[in-house]
């Protein structure tokens, strides 16, 4: 997480390197942060975040209650200290605050790491193919993927089926980009491929496709 060369705040980008050089190809889809870093710490607010961006605003006083709630709407409404980000962490927040796992971290990555232990303890599930959508302008869509995860009422299979279906979604994104720039290799980076369940997922996606892949 950081910022990018054009101020915004980047952290699930798909980066072609060259040396000291890099361009940036594609990007994962940007959710508003309401209350700015507030967000990371709370990941009930990027749950908010994500049913604001389905359409489904309506439901977020409902879902969670507590003090700032109203505030965080209002946030999202009318698009005041809500900047938006393509951190690949707060997908993991919003999954976590929509499938109850966890609504504030203690500390960095709480949230993440909590629906990484679920997944394990359910076990493989097989991704949802339609829950991802690889947009024109190389941005990774995954909003399809919250949306079910906001109706799914057990939280071990929702959290498996995360992580089963970012990694396809990962892997075919990847694989286009691979094509399409005539490149052998992926190097795989930053805090979310601490996650063995997606580094494993993904890797094995990556190398089926007989791309060489790095960390």
């Amino acid at each position: 997480f950081g910022l990018g060369d054009d101020d915004g705040l980047w952290g699930g980008e798909l980066l072609r390197v060259d040396g000291a050089h890099c361009r940036r190809l594609g990007h994962v889809y940007q959710l508003a942060m309401p209350g700015g870093d507030h967000a990371a710490r709370e990941p009930w607010r990027m749950a908010a975040s994500a049913l604001h961006a389905l359409g489904r605003g309506g439901e977020i006083k409902r879902r969670f209650a507590g003090p700032g709630v109203e505030t965080v709407k209002e946030m999202l409404d009318k698009h005041v200290n809500a900047p938006f980000t393509s951190s690949a962490g707060r997908w993991f927040d919003a999954a976590a605050g929509l499938l109850g796992v966890a609504l504030r971290n203690s500390y960095e990555g709480q949230a993440a790491m909590q629906l990484e232990a679920l997944a394990l303890r359910h076990g493989p599930v097989a991704p949802n193919r339609e829950d991802y959508r690889i947009e024109p302008n190389g941005v990774l869509n995954l909003l399809p993927l919250l949306d079910r995860l906001a109706c799914e009422p057990d939280a071990a299979y929702g959290a498996a089926l995360f992580h089963a279906t970012l990694a396809a979604g990962l892997g075919e994104w990847l694989q286009h980009a691979v094509q399409r720039e005539s490149l052998r290799a992926v190097v795989l980076n930053g805090g979310c491929f601490m996650n063995a369940v997606l580094l494993q997922g993904l890797s094995a996606e990556l190398r089926v496709a007989g791309i060489n892949v790095h960390m």
